[in-house]
C-alpha cells in the first residue's frame, strides 16, 4: 500500500460472545481496501476498569498497516462499532465492542475527538500487555522507551489473564490486498 502508516488498535468486549464480536471486529477491519492487519495478539481475559461491576472482559491487540489517516481510521471503527451493536450508555460500561487507536506510527494528536497515543494506556495492564506482546520493540512516542519498557514498569498486571493463544493466521480473520 501507498502511504502506509502504522496503527496499534486495542479491541475489547464483554457483552454477549465476547470472542466471536472480537473476530468480527477483526474481520470487518479486514474488508476495507485502505487496512491491512499484520499481526493479532493473543486474547486476554481482564477484570474491569473505572466501573466494576460489569462482566470480565476480553482483550487483544492489533498491528495494522494502512493508507488511511488517524481520523479516516477512527471513522471506520466507528462503523464497526455501531455494525457490532455498541451503545454508549454509561462511561466505562459494558460494550459489545470497544476499538481503540493506541499508537498511529509515532504522532502525538490531540483534537476533540481523538487523542494519540491513547490518553489512558500507560495506565492499562490490559492494553499495554496485549500490545507488548505483538510490538515488544515499539517505542513509545514522548517517552523514547520501548513498549515492554512501559510495561515492565506497569506497577499493577492483576487483573490480566492470558485466555487463549491465537493463531490468527487463517483466512477467516486476515485479509491480504
Amino acid at each position: 500500500m501507498a502511504g502506509d502508516h502504522i496503527a496499534y488498535l486495542s479491541v475489547g468486549s464483554n457483552m454477549g460472545n465476547r470472542e466471536e464480536l472480537l473476530q468480527k471486529a477483526i474481520s470487518l477491519l479486514g474488508e476495507y481496501p485502505e487496512i491491512l492487519i499484520e499481526s493479532v495478539s493473543s486474547i486476554y481475559e481482564t477484570d474491569p476498569v473505572g466501573f466494576t461491576d460489569q462482566p470480565v472482559f476480553l482483550n487483544l491487540a492489533l498491528k495494522l498497516k494502512t493508507t488511511l489517516s488517524p481520523h479516516e481510521l477512527l471513522s471506520k471503527m466507528q462503523e464497526i462499532e455501531t455494525k457490532l451493536d455498541r451503545k454508549r450508555l454509561q462511561k466505562w460500561g459494558p460494550r459489545t465492542i470497544d476499538l481503540d487507536i493506541l499508537l498511529y506510527n509515532s504522532v502525538s494528536i490531540q483534537t476533540e475527538v481523538l487523542t494519540i497515543p491513547h490518553p489512558r494506556m500507560l495506565e492499562r495492564a490490559f492494553v499495554l500487555i496485549p500490545l507488548s506482546e505483538i510490538a515488544p520493540d515499539d517505542v513509545y512516542p514522548e517517552k523514547s522507551i520501548s513498549l515492554h519498557h512501559v510495561l515492565c514498569e506497569q506497577r499493577d498486571k492483576e487483573g490480566v489473564r492470558i485466555w487463549k493463544k491465537t493463531d490468527w493466521e487463517d483466512a477467516s480473520v486476515r485479509s491480504e490486498s
